[in-house]
């Protein structure tokens, strides 16, 4: 009977191990992924080799295979993450069915947020994007694009019939306008730096607000 009694806790014990284990392992995958996008971000993808990732990590490359197969692999995770984070909150913006103007808002803060926390990975969706979305395993990346232009040129078109914007605002332009305005925070944001990411938020909404928003132009003056 006293055996019998210490087999519960015996698998208890090896499946707490295991547990400990796996959130170990979880833990390192993800450190391994902060190490690899940073280096994507700074030395571009195709330059970026496993053994860089490695080296950087303080690992051998093949210690690195026991958590990746490749550094597909690896770009894949970073950049699925990133756009998995940011378009649901897109679909929740969206869904919401606010007035233009608070969805507009709200797309802006939820791009700049999303940027916060996937910095890196959103310079590789810039700068690589592209090439990775030719290859059928980033398939997903035009499927993205598509996404984030739906949701944008339906606010932009909401607010013109609601009157909040101009009627003569072409939408297919301002949206790229408004894509490059916000993508390319980026290359220069910085966490913990002089502005936090909702204060640009601010910032931004106010001064693309101010260039479609209904209403005179005033004149510059001579």
């Amino acid at each position: 009977m006293a055996q019998r009694s210490k087999r519960p806790a015996a698998r208890a014990s090896r499946a707490s191990a295991a547990r400990a284990a796996g959130r170990a392992g979880t833990g390192r995958r993800d450190e391994l992924l902060t190490i690899a996008a940073d280096l994507f971000a700074t030395g571009g993808y195709a330059s970026t080799t496993v053994r860089d990732i490695a080296d950087a990590a303080g690992i051998l490359s093949g210690s690195l295979y026991h958590h990746f197969s490749s550094k597909e692999e690896m770009a894949d995770a970073i950049l699925s993450g990133f756009l998995e984070d940011v378009l649901a909150q897109y679909d929740e913006i969206v869904a919401a069915r606010e007035p233009a103007r608070e969805t507009f808002a709200a797309l802006v803060s939820a791009t700049l947020l999303a940027m916060d926390r996937h910095q890196s990975a959103v310079v590789i969706y810039q700068n690589d994007g592209r090439q990775l979305a030719a290859l059928e395993r980033f398939a997903y990346l035009r499927d993205a694009g598509g996404r984030f232009e739906a949701a944008w040129t339906e606010v932009l078109q909401r607010g013109i019939d609601e009157g909040e914007f101009r009627r003569s605002l072409d939408v297919p332009l301002a949206y790229r306008l408004i894509r490059a305005a916000l993508w390319t925070v980026a290359s220069w944001y910085r966490s913990g730096g002089e502005h936090s990411a909702p204060e640009i938020a601010d910032h931004y909404v106010a001064m693309l607000l101010d260039g479609i928003a209904r209403g005179r132009r005033k004149k510059a003056k001579d």
